[in-house]
């Protein structure tokens, strides 16, 4: 930034400049992904999920190739625009993919199918962490080339994505279109009996006739919708004040002090990437017979135990020789934490606890969540570390455990249920008060008595 400035005025930057341009730089990403959760919503319901997802890749392949000029045209505002479309692409793919995936998977394995949304992120995470080395695309002449290279998804998306089906359950409850339905359904399913699918669909349109599609603020007005709501906003807000993102931000430090050579961290940096990748996996696999429940709240009270362990191990690191590897070993263990549970079992609620017209405003509720809370936590993240020092974990630990309490007392289990099945479960926990006051008419049919 500051060379470039200098080319152009032949005046250096100051450096609280420099430090505000670095800020703008980095806070462009969670602002893209906010906008990007915000039209979620609109794009799903008038374009469809397959044609969102699609239009979707023209925000990636704007920003690739404003990163991948941006050297020769010596612009850093093009890395910062770059920055803005790749939130946006990201915002907008992680609230309408879990929603396609869901809503055309079978109900046995609704929750892998959608949860593999969360491994191919994972699975980026690990990619940019290997192509970012040195020797590939990190290096100081090929750096446009790895900010460009996010085109790839892309191009393979646009490729393989026409050939899939639009979303069964959006055909029909939305665009009312039976025949466009039953078509998907036989691309999806093959030769299989779809009576009982498409029977449970039915239903579905049935209990939601004559309604639109609500619109966020409508989620928080309507009464039959409030525990919904309120999980969907504790679960999406724990994700990232959990503090999971920023043990990556003490792991080169960690590293160090445990005697890693500073050339050698950013290979050992990719295994934490690893971790979370491998348990995404994992949980893939035995969401559905697991359940959504145990996931959540083993990760997340198993993150609150580590998370004690890592600050009694930071505060001693400089007195016993062992604790830098019991440090880095908790990050680690953290990370596994993360991903065996809340990593992707969040992902996949909005689209079981909420129906086909509720269902977009939903997520534009948890993409919106996701996002401020990313940049909530990367501003006052380095507040925080130099207010608590080694403490600087005990307001990730009060998150984990009252969000384990959360999804201990008050969240149903979904696994195996019909999106009706869990929409009629949660109409009993919204109404149980009024249930209860209605058995109380003893005293106004004795009022009204003649005696």
């Amino acid at each position: 930034m500051n060379e470039t400035w200098l080319e152009r005025t032949g005046v250096p930057l100051e450096s609280n400049v420099i430090l505000l341009l670095w800020s703008l730089t980095v806070s462009a990403y969670p602002l893209g992904g906010l906008t990007g959760a915000l039209v979620a919503g609109p794009m799903a319901i008038m374009l469809g999920r397959k044609m969102s997802l699609l239009l979707n890749n023209v925000f990636v392949i704007i920003a690739a190739v404003l990163s991948g000029f941006s050297r020769m045209a010596k612009s850093f505002e093009m890395i910062m625009l770059s920055r803005f479309f790749t939130g946006v692409n990201a915002g907008v793919s992680m609230n309408i993919q879990p929603m396609y995936l869901a809503e055309s998977a079978p109900k046995k394995l609704r929750g892998a199918v959608a949860l593999t949304s969360a491994s191919f992120t994972a699975l980026g995470l690990v990619l940019g962490q290997v192509v970012g080395l040195r020797e590939l695309l990190g290096g100081e002449e090929s750096w446009p080339f790895l900010l460009a290279s996010n085109a790839v998804p892309a191009l393979i998306q646009l490729t393989a994505l026409p050939w899939f089906p639009e979303s069964p359950r959006y055909l029909l409850i939305d665009r009312g279109d039976k025949e466009s339905c039953i078509s998907a359904l036989r691309k999806l399913r093959g030769n299989s009996d779809l009576s009982a699918e498409l029977e449970e669909m039915l239903a579905e349109q049935a209990a939601v006739k004559g309604q639109r599609a609500k619109n966020p603020w409508e989620l928080f007005r309507n009464p039959a919708l409030r525990w919904q709501v309120v999980s969907i906003v504790v679960l999406s807000s724990a994700m990232q004040l959990c503090g999971n993102d920023s043990m990556y931000f003490y792991a080169a430090y960690v590293f160090q002090e445990a005697g890693i050579p500073q050339d050698k961290i950013p290979y050992v940096v990719i295994g934490t990437g690893s971790c979370e990748l491998i348990t995404s996996v994992t949980c893939n696999m035995i969401i559905d017979y697991a359940g959504r429940r145990p996931l959540l709240l083993g990760g997340y009270i198993f993150m609150a135990g580590w998370a004690i362990v890592f600050m009694v191990a930071l505060s001693q690191q400089t007195q016993i020789s062992w604790m830098p590897y019991l440090s880095m070993a908790c990050i680690f263990a953290y990370i596994l934490s993360f991903g065996i549970g809340p990593a992707g079992v969040t992902g996949v609620l909005p689209t079981e606890v909420f129906d086909q017209m509720s269902r977009p405003a939903a997520y534009m509720i948890c993409g919106s969540l996701l996002w401020f809370n990313l940049f909530l936590v990367g501003t006052a993240f380095p507040f925080i570390v130099k207010s608590l020092a080694h403490f600087c974990y005990v307001p990730f630990l009060v998150v984990c455990v009252c969000t384990a309490l959360y999804v201990g007392f008050f969240l149903p289990e979904t696994k195996g249920k019909s999106f009706l099945e869990i929409s009629e479960e949660f109409k009993k926990r919204n109404f149980k008060a009024q249930t209860r006051a209605g058995f109380y008419k003893g005293p106004e049919e004795i009022k009204s008595t003649v005696l």
